[in-house]
């Protein structure tokens, strides 16, 4: 190889990688062994790397001994660059008020790397930054200008991006591309007229409801244009739905200006509500309506927006409890369901770009609410994946009454994100401009990579958590400064005056008529609600609506044929081929349709009636319990199959997705999914009834109490796997009592089956309200022993000609009427049991008995219950058998209905577990005994219940 071969060899690492090959020949020549066989052979063939009057183009003063120093210098600016890249963050001016020691920025300093100006002035910008702007030229001016762009009021963290492509993106965005906006002098004046209404409505409610909560933006104000920015961007690009989540800190203020809830009607949440809607309630006293409602800054709203080319864009905030961020899923199954279009069979056809959603959390809750990470987890799953949120942390460096110090173990609230390869940019609520920048920044990486990114908007908190506490008990030193800060608007407003762009009388003059304006709307509000009258919307049934359920015969034949024609390409496991051939004969005389395949059924002829049927659960493609299958797995190549999405019958799209580990934010998505989507059949499954305990806020927040509270319908079905079979406390109970004792004002529906068809037709049931008026939640105890049990089984008559029955009595029993003296209500597991084991009895030991199996637990069926016990002339006993403890289950509710029903003279009794901290015992010999206890008590003909 000739000297200018060599040459162009030696040219292909011009620039950064210089370094790298010094250094590798500098311990080459040590020890040729030491270095990679690669680069030893590079070196055999090519010498040693060339000399600056070679590389650099400037003269030595020794040949070797130059080129190696100015190596060295490059290598230095290179981890010098790096590091203000991937600390600048640190030393950012990011915070409204300096309450923090300064950090260690030595990073920043050349003397850290043995460099001087001198140094860098002699260095080619190329060589430490190899995309350098022509603009910069040497070493200094990219020093200078990386620490310039790297420490501003508008900082970033990305160095744990690990995709090669985003995190050049994002690079080149910050350094090439400018975060930075320019506004024109109109837009500065639009900004600072909309941060005069924000503080405005802030001081005109602090004097006008003195003492009243509101949990005011003061601090963040920014939050609200940078959300307007945000909706601008969406509208112009024909996004037709916005979805945004957050707790009460700023929500006002958001109400107002962002989804344009008139001043009127939040000053009538704050004077009293007459305008609000009353939904009826289980009272006393002959009361009979109540209204459940909930606080002014817990309240949702919808906004049409006027975009480009005659767009409407929706912008949705979703009602949000107390619990802070549990909004999170909740609003990405919104978000989801916008997306997914749903009216053909197979999976959904997802469009990324028709919706988005943002999250606006605040500092203590990001990090310290388990929920949050959850839903991130979410975000590149292919059941949940939205395409990317927009997060907001709205940090205002306090946790109610606990500094960061005690309420996270991160330097930062946002550090969780980055476990979630998520961009993170940090702004300073106090400077505009820049908040404006990097919500546009945000937008534009979303719609780019459809990946979650986060903003930290860094402000204060100008109050305590809410306006009736003194936070100088507990933060003095930091509410002295804020004390004395000014309010953005009024250093904004100081901004435009320095700039020429407005006069002081003017700043203070639009002050002045925005506060005006508020006034003259309060005090029309006062004349006009002395007129003002509530109204009471229809109540919800205590009964549910009958429906057709019946599926003719002909038609599940048709899609049981279906369901079993898969391809020939398709290689079913062995065993599992042979449990699902069976079912070809389930509707020949004599036969039976199993659970699972009733399930399918149901599932299929709701697809048939072009109803979107979508259920997430851990492991529910196969059903925890290996009976559900209906999606099969190739046995050699993995590849999946969907029966149901090829059957003729289907008009909608199947949805079924094994769910991550975790119930509260999945649970959370789901319930989100089925208010946006009244159309569709959303169920989730718990792998065991009891998971539903990691799941509670959205169970009590949202699921039981949604349309109470905000006048927000879904029909959420919940399958908990329910039912004593000796598996220990945490797989035996799907904790029934919880639902019933927040049952009230009609809220949802409990059911704990018995039979294939029961199950079939209250599905079928769920599927057809849907829509209406009745729509409400389903809360179904499932089993799991009793899937394959024989007499859970159905005929196909009962599917293709019955209806759900919310009692059953048992075939064979109570057939003499007068000889009947025990009724046993029972319900679930425990009735099939019983149903056993009076089976194997002589008759004349039973023909005093009778065994009712309550299906629906609520609305509990009172009438009908009523009308049965009237049967039975010389009943003496009526009593109550179950499973659980006596303190759980339905007894401790039931009880009271019972006292309702049955006749004074009738004893009404249990027979069951005694009362029990625990749901079950984990020993199986215990089990069995406590098991044939509750059977023996229930089924001896002498009187009274049970005495253990």
């Amino acid at each position: 190889m000739n000297n200018q071969q060599r040459k162009n060899v030696w040219e292909t690492f011009y620039g950064p990688n210089m370094g790298y090959v010094f250094d590798m020949y500098e311990k080459y020549k040590v020890d040729p062994n030491s270095v990679d066989p690669s680069v030893k052979a590079l070196f055999e063939e090519l010498g040693p790397p060339p000399t600056d009057e070679q590389v650099l183009g400037q003269p030595t003063q020794g040949e070797q001994g130059t080129s190696a120093e100015t190596v060295k210098k490059i290598i230095a600016g290179n981890k010098l660059l790096k590091n203000i890249r991937t600390y600048g963050h640190l030393a950012a001016n990011i915070y409204p008020l300096r309450v923090r020691p300064k950090p260690d920025t030595s990073y920043l300093e050349l003397e850290a790397y043995n460099l001087t100006k001198e140094d860098l002035e002699a260095i080619p910008a190329t060589f430490i930054w190899e995309e350098a702007p022509s603009t910069i030229q040497t070493g200094w001016d990219a020093y200078q200008y990386l620490k310039s762009t790297y420490t501003q009021t508008i900082a970033f963290e990305f160095g744990h991006i690990h995709d090669e492509k985003e995190r050049k993106w994002l690079t080149n965005y910050v350094e090439l591309s400018g975060v930075g906006l320019k506004l024109t002098d109109a837009q500065k004046k639009e900004l600072l007229e909309g941060l005069i209404r924000v503080d405005g409505f802030e001081k005109f409610l602090h004097k006008t409801f003195v003492g009243q909560k509101r949990f005011s933006i003061e601090g963040l104000d920014m939050l609200v244009p940078m959300l307007e920015k945000l909706i601008q961007e969406g509208c112009e690009d024909g996004i037709d739905n916005i979805m945004i989540g957050m707790a009460h800190r700023g929500r006002l203020n958001v109400l107002a200006h962002v989804l344009h809830k008139p001043y009127e009607l939040i000053f009538s949440e704050f004077h009293h509500s007459p305008n609000k809607e009353l939904v009826p309630s289980e009272g006393s006293r002959g009361i009979n309506y109540g209204w459940s409602g909930d606080v002014k800054y817990h309240l949702g709203a919808d906004r049409k927006v006027q975009g480009a080319k005659e767009h409407t864009t929706h912008i949705n905030l979703a009602n949000n409890p107390s619990h802070l961020e549990f909004v999170n899923p909740v609003v990405q199954g919104i978000t989801r369901a916008v997306q997914d279009k749903t009216n053909k069979a197979g999976y959904p056809e997802q469009n990324k770009q028709k919706a988005f959603s943002v999250h606006i959390h605040g500092d203590a809750a990001f990090p310290g609410e388990g929920v949050v990470a959850e839903t991130l987890n979410l975000s590149r799953l292919k059941g949940y994946e939205t395409g990317g949120t927009v997060h907001i942390i709205a940090n205002n460096l306090v946790g109610f009454t606990t500094n960061n110090t005690d309420s996270r173990s991160t330097r930062f609230a946002s550090d969780l994100a980055k476990g979630y390869e998520i961009p993170i940019i940090r702004v300073n609520a106090d400077d505009p401009e820049s908040c404006l920048a990097a919500i546009t920044f945000a937008y534009r990486y979303r719609k780019e990579f459809q990946k979650d990114i986060l903003i930290d908007l860094v402000g204060y908190r100008r109050f305590g958590h809410n306006e009736m506490d003194d936070p100088n008990v507990t933060q003095p030193n930091l509410y002295k400064l804020i004390a004395t800060h000014p309010t953005i608007a009024e250093k904004y407003g100081n901004d435009l005056i320095k700039q020429n762009l407005l006069s002081d009388s003017e700043v203070n003059q639009k002050r002045e008529d925005f506060l005006q304006s508020l006034q003259d709307i309060f005090d029309k509000f006062l004349e006009e609600e002395k007129s003002k009258k509530s109204k009471l919307p229809k109540p919800l049934s205590d009964v549910i609506p009958e429906v057709n359920t019946s599926v003719p015969k002909e038609l599940l034949q048709s899609i049981n044929k279906g369901l079993l024609n898969w391809p020939d390409t398709l290689t079913v496991y062995p065993k599992l081929e042979r449990i699902l051939k069976r079912r070809e004969s389930a509707f020949e005389e004599g036969n039976k349709v199993d659970w699972a395949l009733a399930e399918t059924l149901a599932f299929a002829s709701i697809l048939s009636e072009g109803t979107t049927v979508r259920l997430t659960g851990q492991d529910s493609e196969r059903g925890t319990f290996a009976h559900r299958h209906v999606v099969l797995n190739d046995y050699e190549t993995n590849e999946k199959y969907v029966p149901l999405h090829n059957i003729p019958e289907a008009k909608a799209a199947f949805s079924i997705y094994n769910s991550p580990l975790s119930e509260t934010a999945v649970l959370g998505f789901e319930y989100g999914y089925s208010v946006q989507n009244p159309k569709a059949l959303v169920l989730w499954e718990a792998q065991f009834g009891d998971f539903v305990n990691v799941a509670q806020p959205i169970i009590d927040q949202f699921i039981s109490s949604g349309r109470a509270k905000w006048g927000q319908k879904s029909s959420i079905v919940m399958l908990l796997p329910h039912g004593y079979e000796g598996q220990g406390p945490e797989h035996s109970s799907g904790r029934l009592e919880r639902f019933l004792n927040s049952a009230g004002e009609k809220n949802w529906i409990v059911a704990n089956v018995t039979s294939a068809a029961q199950y079939f037709h209250l599905l079928r049931r769920q599927a057809l309200l849907s829509e209406t008026d009745e729509a409400r939640p389903l809360i179904v105890m499932t089993p799991k022993s009793l899937l394959r049990h024989p007499q859970t089984g159905s005929s196909a008559s009962e599917l293709s000609n019955g209806s759900f029955k919310p009692l059953l009595e048992q075939p064979g029993m109570g057939e003499q009427s007068e000889k009947v003296t025990r009724i046993l209500l029972c319900s679930g597991k425990v009735s099939i049991d019983l149903a056993t084991e009076a089976a194997e009895l002589p008759k004349e030991k039973t023909e005093s008995l009778h065994i009712v199996r309550v299906e629906q637990l609520y609305p509990f069926p009172k009438k009908e219950l009523k009308e049965l016990v009237s049967n039975y002339p010389n009943v003496e006993e009526v009593i109550w058998v179950q499973e659980e403890p006596k303190n759980m289950g339905a007894w401790p509710v039931v009880q009271s209905y019972l006292s309702d029903v049955v006749a004074k003279d009738i004893k009404i009794d249990y027979i069951g577990r005694p009362k029990r901290s625990s749901p079950a015992t984990g020993d199986p010999d215990i089990h069995k005994q406590e098991q044939a206890w509750i059977i023996e008590d229930s089924l001896r003909t002498s009187k009274g219940g049970d005495q253990r």
